[in-house]
């Protein structure tokens, strides 16, 4: 019986190292139909949810290694919900978006971060108005019916990108700060890829 012990121990690692391996997965298809991209503004201290309608991601995440993650996101501006039509039609106008010379907002990861469990830190370059601005943003990483689920938030300052200017850029009537909030969903690598 000792001397089947050392043998079955290695065969249970070896079979622990090869399940753990052929249940890698990598996740790359960005499901835009399942994800959201929300945030939350103050106008004279009243908090005013909005979203983005339509935007695209292109990423590679293998949560047995984070650090060589891949992500970037690119956003359709003038897809803004602002609550109300004339709230949309202010902010693509030039004070803020100007979406006729910037339709598009950018983000690019440079780093991904393991803090721990199913937390992560997403760092990397944000382009508003051909502006660009470092940001991170802690979330969280969970597996759900065969699907990646990343969700977390941050903080924006909008005049660090000129959102916002002119008349618009006395912080008493709308607040600097910005809270983003992304709920991103991810399938596997497609068979054969």
């Amino acid at each position: 019986m000792n001397i089947l012990r050392p043998i079955l121990s290695a065969l249970l690692a070896a079979l622990l190292v090869a399940s753990g391996t052929a249940q890698a997965v990598e996740f790359t298809q960005f499901q835009a139909d399942k994800s959201t991209l929300q945030f939350v503004s103050k106008q004279m201290g009243v908090a005013v949810d909005g979203r983005f309608k339509k935007f695209s991601a292109t990423l590679a995440f293998d949560p047995a290694r984070p650090a060589t993650a891949t992500a970037r996101l690119e956003l359709d501006l003038a897809s803004v919900d602002a609550g109300s039509a004339e709230a949309d039609g202010e902010v693509v106008g030039k004070p803020w978006f100007n979406v006729k010379l910037f339709p598009t907002a950018t983000f690019v990861a440079t780093a991904i971060r393991p803090l721990g469990g199913d937390k992560f830190e997403l760092v990397g370059k944000l382009t508003i108005k051909d502006k660009t601005q470092d940001v991170s943003a802690p979330f969280s990483f969970r597996e759900e019916g065969g699907h990646a689920i990343f969700a977390g938030a941050f903080v924006l300052k909008r005049l660090d990108f000129g959102v916002g200017d002119g008349i618009w850029s006395d912080v008493s009537a709308v607040a600097n700060e910005v809270q983003i909030k992304f709920h991103i969903v991810a399938a596997p690598t497609a068979a054969g890829k």
